[in-house]
């Protein structure tokens, strides 16, 4: 199934050497917090773990993608700052933080190239 593609294209399309590689995220929050507890701490998460790392988070507030706020993709030191916030927050139950994954085509194999 090769594709010969110009590298316009290859850009707009997000694919082979323009790939961009983001994570997936998946909590639980404790039973016992109301709406304005789980409120400021996607307040706090969105400023202080997406904004202070260059991030973007795309999701609901139990499930979603992270991804670099400009074009381009998240680097494994952001992943890590990501989790390691997470995991000193006491609002969570459950952390999932997945590997690098496309972005895009998040079935698709990360390019060994990057």
């Amino acid at each position: 199934m090769a594709t010969n593609r110009s590298r316009r294209l290859r850009k707009k399309l997000c694919v082979d050497e323009f790939q961009e590689l983001g994570f997936e995220l998946n909590l639980d929050f404790k039973e016992d917090l109301d709406d304005q507890a789980i409120d400021a701490f996607l307040d706090a998460f969105l400023e202080e773990a997406m904004d202070a790392n260059g991030l973007d988070y795309v999701g609901g507030d139990d499930f979603g993608l992270v991804c670099s706020a400009k074009r381009g993709s998240v680097s494994e030191e952001q992943r890590a700052a990501v989790e390691a916030w997470l995991k000193g927050r006491g609002e969570l139950t459950k952390i999932e933080v997945s590997p690098l994954l496309d972005a895009w085509y998040p079935d698709k194999p990360i390019n060994a190239a990057e």
